[in-house]
This record gives C-alpha cells, structure tokens and sequence, in this order.
C-alpha cells in the first residue's frame, strides 16, 4: 500500500437535513435557474439538502443529479467561481453527482460561459453572497497538492517530485481499476468492443509493430511506468529492452515481475531521469540499499518509445526532450512519442478569451491535484521540435477516441472498487481520480484534446530508414512474435 492521500482536503459528511424550504432553498434555485435555466429545460435533476427534488422536463431518468448537501454548498462551490473551486466542492463533499459524472463535467463550460460578462458576473456574485456562510475546512500540513509554480521549473529534482506525487499513490490503487499489465496509457480498440485487457494488449503490440521491433535489437522505453511495454516487447519480439522511471514505486514493482516472468536477462527497469540517461549519468537511482543495476544504461539504442511521459515534459523542455531522444536513437533507428495534445479551439467555446478564463483558470484542478508541472502543447510544436533536433517525421496517428473510451472503463472499474480505493487512499483522493478521469474522457470526446502517435527516424548517413513502402505490415491477423 502506497502513501496515503486521504489528506487532500477534509471531508465531511452531511448533517442531518434542515426543515424542507426556506431563504436559502429558494435562493440557491434562483441561482440554478440563472445558470442553468429552469428545471423543465435541463437534462439533469438537482436535489437539495431538505430532501426537495428539481426534476428535468426530458422523459425518463436524469442523466444525473447534482446534489446540494448543506445550504452553503452552492456559494462554497462558486465564491469566488473558478474551476478549482467548483471541483474542490466536490472534492470535499459540499456536492455529489449521482449518475454520469463525465456528463457532469459539462456543467462547467456554462458556468464559465457565465464569467464572460462582467454583468452577468456581477448578477451571479450579489446573488451567492445571500447565501448562508459557513466556515470551511483548511488544507493541511500533509495536504496532497503540489506548488505548481515549482513543477513547472522542470528540472530533474522538481520533475522527480512532481511524477512521485502522482504515481506513488499506490501500486495497490491502481491495480484496482488498470487492466492486468498495469498499462496506464491509451488504450488501442480496433472494434471498440474490447475489454481494458484486450485493448492494451493491441496498444503494446501496435507500437511495437509500428517500431518494427527485431530480435536482438536494443530498445528503450522512456517513461516506462510499471513495465508492461518492455516485457510485451522483450517477450514477443525479442528484443533487450530498458525502461527508465522516476517512480520507485512503478521501478520495485516492475522488477518483481519482470523476474516472475522469466524476462530477468532480457529486459530490465530503472529509476532514472531521460536527461541523465542519454549523458551518461547515474547508471539508476538505489531502490533500497543497493543500486538496481551496475549495468551502464547509456548508449545508443536501435529503437526508442515514449509512451504518456510527453505531457510531463513541459513546453520550454521539449527541445531538450527531443534532443536527447535523437542522442538516443542510434543512425538508422526510430523513435515513437504517444503523447496526448492540445488541439485548436473549434466554434464558440467558453473559457477561451476575457474575463472567463481569468477567472476560471481552466486546467488548473487537474495542474494541482493530479498532473503536477503538465502541459498539453499542439501536435504541430511536437513534430517541429522533433525535426529541429534532426529527425523526421514517418507516420502520425489520432487515438482520440480510444483515450475516452480508455477513461470510460478506467472510471467504471473505479466506481466498482469504490470501497477499497476509499480504504487504500481515502474519499477525497478517490474522488480526485474519479472527476479527473470522467471529465478527461470528455475534453477527448468532444475534441478539446487528442491523443497522436508521432513515428520518427533517424536516417543513416546515407539517409537511410528502416521502414517499408507501406504500412499492411502494420494490420497482419498474425503478429511477429517470438516463439
């Protein structure tokens, strides 16, 4: 069991209920209406602490129900309005969602769509300040939030705090809602049908399919988590493989399979940094009194994968990212980036000019809570930096769809191990991951991110590349593997 986070803000229950009615009911629906239009035109129900129920017009069961627990919920949840406000009510239990919560998360854009006019910011201020006024409940000392200011300096001590924070929640943790590898990426869905297992098994097989991996080749998995690509790549197409991690807790587990699994000899995972690698650095940072190998683990590597550690990297560190996976890559070999983008504005969107986003400040729930020092960049920038540092663009790919379809079943085998995710990390942080995934699943869904597979080379001297002229190898019923 990891450190526990059951410290990120204090959580309380409701107390018993006040008489139904009153000031502050009334007023708390003026405010819903304001926002959110009259019961009959939402597809959403609202119930308040008394007990009393707002129903939408549409036939049928609500989509959700947004729940009101004490009569100063709703002025904690918006005073002063910003996201981390909104989302900290939830956090704490000032509010529930009953229902589909990544439905949910669309509330937010009209909530910030609200902020666009001072006028009606004014309106919606006056109005929360009649609303009863409670004490509220302080972070503490061991409060699980990180300075996000620090994170983004992104050096090496700063960026191994950052990574610690979210990944060293628990191994135990996300064994209960990861598929059984412990791949905590996008997955890959050729139907759509498949189950997480299915379809990070086709993830694995199509990067290293995309890789053209070949026995004996060395390859390196940067950001490498809790081993599964090394192992599937060790394993299947018989390659000597290193992943490297800042996470000594993804590093401890991934030994230990590793060894269980036979694959002692031809693959391994150690805690270092991407920077310290390709100048040949610390050869690991020690798991316990003695080091994880006195192996050297620089050098040139005939094929290279980063898969989900891109969006840790930061946008002033991308040259530098670039620049050392080039140093990497032998003359002749590749280099995969699966990272999850930014993606232009489409139409009309809330949150994007003025007053909106100075006072939402979108993204900055999930900066302090959850990804530390994260920056989403264009897929455009990624590519430009990849070139500047000398190599070329061979193939991209959009896995959007298959990200949201990922965080849809990442939440529902969450929800189904509610009570043992609560035991191991407490409500607050249960609740952290399960609002940070639904609502992810819907920036994906709607095209507010993406997800691309970037396939680089490094040509040759004589401008060679590994690649074949087309890509049917890619889609053969029956893949390379080692027997």
């Amino acid at each position: 069991m990891g450190t526990s986070h059951s410290t990120v803000l204090e959580f309380r229950k409701p107390r018993a209920s006040p008489p139904r009615g009153g000031p502050a009911a009334r007023a708390a629906r003026a405010i819903l209406t304001s926002l959110f239009g009259p019961p009959g035109e939402r597809d959403f129900a609202v119930r308040l602490w008394d007990g009393t129920v707002d129903r939408p017009g549409t036939a049928g069961k609500p989509r959700f129900t947004l729940v009101f627990n004490h009569p100063a919920a709703l002025r904690r949840m918006l005073l002063p309005p910003s996201e981390t406000r909104a989302a900290r009510a939830y956090l704490r239990g000032d509010i529930d969602v009953e229902g589909d919560l990544e439905r949910a998360t669309a509330l937010a854009d009209r909530l910030a769509s609200r902020l666009g006019s001072p006028g009606a910011c004014a309106r919606l201020l006056a109005r929360l300040l009649a609303l009863p006024r409670t004490a509220e409940p302080r972070e503490g000392a061991g409060a699980r939030h990180f300075a996000a200011r620090r994170a983004r300096l992104h050096a090496p001590k700063t960026d191994r705090a950052a990574v610690r924070f979210h990944y060293d929640v628990g191994n135990d943790f996300y064994r209960l809602w990861l598929d059984r590898r412990m791949v905590y990426s996008c997955g890959y869905f050729p139907t759509g049908a498949e189950d997480i297992d299915a379809a990070q098994e086709a993830k694995l097989d199509h990067i290293c399919r995309k890789l053209r991996l070949a026995p004996g080749e060395r390859f390196l998995d940067i950001g490498c988590g809790w081993g599964a690509l090394v192992m599937h790549a060790a394993e299947r197409y018989g390659v000597n493989a290193l992943g490297i991690t800042l996470s000594r807790q993804q590093a401890a587990y991934a030994g230990k399979a590793i060894a269980a699994a036979g694959l002692a000899g031809r693959c391994r995972v150690a805690v270092c940094d991407y920077r310290e690698l390709a100048s040949g650095g610390p050869t690991a940072e020690p798991l316990s009194a003695e080091p994880v190998s006195t192996e050297p683990l620089a050098g040139a590597f005939d094929k290279v994968a980063s898969v989900g550690m891109f969006e840790h990297v930061g946008r002033r560190m991308l040259p530098t990212y670039f620049a050392e996976a080039f140093r990497l890559t032998r003359p002749g070999g590749l280099f995969l980036n699966h990272g999850i983008v930014q993606l232009a504005p489409r139409g009309a969107r809330p949150m994007v000019h003025g007053a909106a986003r100075l006072l939402w400040h979108p993204g900055r729930f999930i900066e302090r809570y959850v990804f530390p020092g994260g920056e989403l960049v264009p897929a455009a920038l990624a590519v430009h930096c990849g070139e500047e540092a000398g190599f070329e663009l061979r193939d991209g790919e959009s896995l959007r769809e298959h990200y949201a379809l990922t965080l849809r079943q990442w939440v529902r085998r969450l929800e189904a191990h509610a009570a043992e995710a609560r035991e191991l990390v407490g409500e607050p942080t249960y609740r952290v991951w399960k609002l940070y995934m639904a609502g992810s699943a819907r920036a994906f869904a709607a095209a507010r991110i993406g997800l691309v597979q970037l396939l680089f080379a490094k040509p040759d001297g004589q401008g060679g590349c590994p690649l074949p002229l087309n890509r049917s190898d890619l889609y053969r019923d029956s893949p390379r593997l080692v027997h």
